[in-house]
C-alpha cells in the first residue's frame, strides 16, 4: 500500500487495525511528516519558505495567501487541505490522518489541536484506529487552545471560543464555548 492509497483509505473512514500493513504505512508517513516539521520548526523561514515546506508536507500546492507561524506539528500531512487566506498561529497540533480541510479565510489560534483519530473502545481492539475528518468552513475563527475532535464540521462564519472542546458539528455563524462546546450566540 502506498501513501496515496492510504490517504484515500483514511479519508473514507476505514478502520485501521493495529499492526496491519496500513498501520505500518501510517507510521512511515508520520516519520516523513516529522522530518518536514522538524525543518519547519528548527529555524526562521520566510513566508515563501514556509509555504514551500507546507507544500512538501501536504503534497499539494499551497496558495500564496496562506500564513503559518511556527512551531507547527502535523502527524501525517497528506490529508491536510488549506484554503486561500488561511492563517495558522503558533503551537498548533494537527493529527490529519482522517482528513483536515480548512476553508478560505479561516483563522486558527495559538495551540489549537485538530484530532482526526479515535481508538476502538473495545480493549481487545484498542490498537485499531478510527479516522474521521474535520472540516472547517470559510471565515471560521478557532480560538486559542481549542480542541476539535474527530468528525466535526464547523460551519462557515462560526467562532469556536478559546479553550473549547468541540465534540459535535457547529452550525454556520454560531459561537460555541465550553467543555464540551455548546452554542452561546450567533454571529450578526
Amino acid at each position: 500500500m502506498d501513501v496515496i492509497q492510504l490517504t484515500e483509505l483514511l479519508r473514507q473512514g476505514t478502520p485501521v487495525p493495529g499492526g496491519s500493513p496500513a498501520h505500518e504505512q501510517m507510521h512511515l508517513a508520520s516519520e516523513a511528516a516529522m522530518r518536514v516539521t522538524a525543518r519547519l520548526n528548527g529555524e526562521y523561514h520566510t513566508p515563501e519558505e514556509i509555504r514551500a515546506l507546507l507544500e512538501e508536507l501536504t503534497g499539494r500546492p499551497v496558495d500564496a495567501s496562506v500564513r503559518l507561524f511556527p512551531p507547527f506539528h502535523c502527524d501525517f500531512g497528506r490529508n491536510l487541505v488549506l484554503g486561500r487566506g488561511v492563517f495558522i498561529n503558533s503551537g498548533c497540533h494537527f493529527q490529519d490522518q482522517g482528513g483536515i480541510t480548512i476553508g478560505d479565510g479561516a483563522l486558527i489560534g495559538h495551540n489549537v489541536v485538530l484530532a482526526t483519530l479515535n481508538h476502538d473502545p473495545s480493549p481487545a481492539r484498542r490498537a485499531t484506529l478510527l479516522p474521521a475528518p474535520i472540516v472547517i468552513g470559510e471565515k471560521v475563527w478557532i480560538g486559542a487552545s481549542a480542541t476539535l475532535l474527530p468528525g466535526v464540521h464547523i460551519g462557515d462564519g462560526a467562532i469556536v471560543a478559546a479553550g473549547a472542546v468541540v465534540t459535535r458539528d457547529v452550525p454556520p455563524r454560531t459561537i460555541v464555548a465550553g467543555v464540551p462546546a455548546r452554542p452561546v450566540k450567533t454571529v450578526e
